[in-house]
């Protein structure tokens, strides 16, 4: 008797940072054959060692996969990988799906799913959330939104890179829509602990103290936990940087100013991320928000524990 079980997907992963590589690696667990494409050598060289394959180009990861995800920093890049010169729509088999994974503004997704129906392909508005440690454990969530065939060809493929997969509408757009109300959520939240730190320290309380309290009292937020241990570790190597924040709430109160609609505290956050970047602390990660508050008022944060 013959097995007509669908095949299984082979999907491809274009930009393995933070997010990217634990999507990449988390489908390679899965058991789905797995490509990975990343202009920098040693992120290309870490999934390599991970037992993932290595494209050499987007053409070679287009002719290789069926789903590809496009895991890169802003709209204008993901739009060079779909659209540019070599980008993926002029060489995706028809029937292939892209998810767009980056955050961009809402009005976006819909205009690329019209140009690659043109060919043949199709489109999840699929951005994600969860941070480096959940992607890299597959557990990071997925907002999807997209055409009900684009689900059918993608297969198993969300779920093999994340632990939730919501799917929001069938159509572009609303994936997007979400990941913008959770990226001014997220962005006012990691300011906000920034701030309530800040102002422990000068008022006297100990850090490390706080810390704890506050982690197991009704102040908490995700956000406090997940970055303030940076605060507390001196350490502000970038998992997501300051400058990814001055973009996400930028496309958030863009957004909301086309629709007439007022953000006082996304646009007050927004500020700080900016004065955070102007004080030269843009790259670093965004918990280096306490920093300006540090320069404001003269405080001592935590020392790094273990100098580089």
């Amino acid at each position: 008797m013959s097995d007509h079980s669908p095949r299984q997907p082979v999907i491809g992963v274009v930009g393995l940072g933070s997010m990217g590589y634990g999507a990449a690696v988390s489908a390679h667990r899965r058991g789905f054959v797995t490509w990975g494409i990343d202009p920098r050598a040693e992120a290309r060289e870490r999934f390599a060692a991970d037992g993932g394959r290595i494209a050499a180009s987007l053409p070679a990861l287009a002719a290789a996969c069926d789903v590809i995800v496009v895991l890169v920093v802003n709209a204008a890049q993901t739009e060079a990988v779909l659209f540019g010169d070599e980008g993926l729509a002029v060489h995706l088999k028809r029937g292939s799906v892209v998810v767009a994974s980056a955050t961009v503004d809402p009005a976006l997704p819909p205009v690329w799913e019209a140009r690659l129906a043109e060919r043949g392909l199709h489109l999840i508005d699929g951005p994600v959330s969860g941070g480096a440690k959940k992607a890299a454990d597959g557990q990071m969530t997925v907002m999807a939104s997209g055409r009900p065939e684009a689900f059918a060809a993608a297969g198993g493929a969300l779920d093999a890179i994340a632990g939730k997969v919501y799917r929001l509408g069938d159509k572009a757009g609303p994936g997007s829509t979400v990941k913008m109300v959770n990226q001014l959520l997220a962005g006012v939240h990691i300011a906000t602990a920034c701030e309530a730190m800040a102002l422990g320290i000068r008022a006297g309380a100990d850090p490390h103290q706080l810390y704890e309290v506050i982690c197991n009292s009704a102040g908490n937020s995700w956000m406090f936990q997940n970055r303030m241990p940076h605060v507390l570790d001196g350490d502000y190597a970038p998992l997501s940087a300051v400058h990814i924040f001055i973009k996400d709430l930028g496309i958030v109160l863009d957004a909301a100013r086309k629709l007439q609609f007022p953000l006082p505290l996304a646009a007050q956050a927004h500020q700080l991320y900016l004065a955070t970047a102007a004080a030269g602390h843009g790259d670093e990660d965004d918990s280096a928000v306490v920093k300006f508050y540090a320069a404001l008022s003269g405080i001592a944060l935590p020392a790094r524990k273990d100098p580089p």
